[in-house]
């Protein structure tokens, strides 16, 4: 294996968690959640892309990674409000928000720059979400440079468009189900794309290439919130797998990460 630090980039959603029943503001969004749980790995060089507000929210965005290896060149200070999210706990600790829960600020327009555009040119992989903004802008630079494209569907079951888009994933995750786990296996034979569904308390279940692998969820004393859980799961894989290439050991990895992170409140 080189010895060579591979750069991840994830794109590009940051936020703050608003806890409303618990007046607590966590940093978060997939983006965020997913390089701050990348920390720690000597084998990766982490950066992030995306834009916060100049506001409180910003500041505090970038005050909880400001002790964090992880490069902050390409966030981008934008005038207006940083992204939030009204977040409710119920009393078992999982997370669920309300119609007006989403407030989109300066990430739903963001716009990658020209500098954005040469640090992809020198990733070796880029992770995003499918609900990004730029995720369609992205998915066309992947169609014209080597990098590996990780994507989280979260709860998306727009089966009928996933066809698009597989060509040019190495690693599609997402939240199961027995209609997903049955779709992601049928695709898992004609697509070269790593499929992981996770299950919450059932584990995780992938398949590549027609064969399934499957791992449980990792015990954990007591669930404080789900915040951020999926990323973390995401964050495990990826770096394990970037080191070994072994999928059921990067499986167990995400595993790992992801029930640390339900000990606590926030995503990371």
């Amino acid at each position: 294996m080189s010895n060579q630090k591979k750069k991840v980039i994830a794109m590009t959603c940051m936020c703050v968690d608003i806890f409303d029943s618990m007046d607590q503001i966590r940093p978060g969004g997939e983006a965020l959640n997913f390089i701050a749980n990348c920390c720690g790995q000597e084998h990766i060089e982490r950066y992030i892309i995306g834009a916060i507000g100049n506001d409180i929210y910003g500041d505090r965005i970038l005050d909880s990674i400001k002790d964090k290896d992880i490069n902050r060149e390409y966030i981008h200070r934008v005038e207006g409000a940083t992204a939030n999210n009204v977040t409710y706990l119920t009393k078992e600790g999982d997370r669920y928000y309300k119609p007006d829960s989403w407030t989109g600020g300066v990430y739903q327009n963001f716009k990658l720059s020209d500098e954005d555009k040469e640090l992809m040119k020198q990733a070796y992989l880029i992770h995003t979400g499918v609900t990004c903004p730029n995720f369609k802008e992205i998915l066309e630079f992947k169609k014209k440079n080597p990098f590996m494209l990780s994507v989280d569907f979260d709860i998306t079951r727009d089966f009928d468009s996933w066809k698009e888009y597989l060509p040019y994933i190495d690693f599609f995750f997402i939240s199961g189900d027995d209609e997903v786990l049955s779709k992601i296996s049928e695709l898992s034979e004609e697509f070269h794309t790593v499929f992981v569904a996770t299950l919450a308390e059932k584990g995780s279940i992938a398949f590549y290439r027609g064969h399934k692998y499957q791992t449980c969820a990792v015990p954990v004393a007591e669930v404080i919130d789900t915040t951020g859980c999926s990323d973390s799961y995401q964050a495990g894989f990826i770096c394990e797998y970037l080191k070994h290439r072994n999928i059921l050991a990067s499986m167990i990895k995400g595993s790992e990460t992801a029930s640390k992170t339900l000990s606590f409140v926030g995503g990371f």
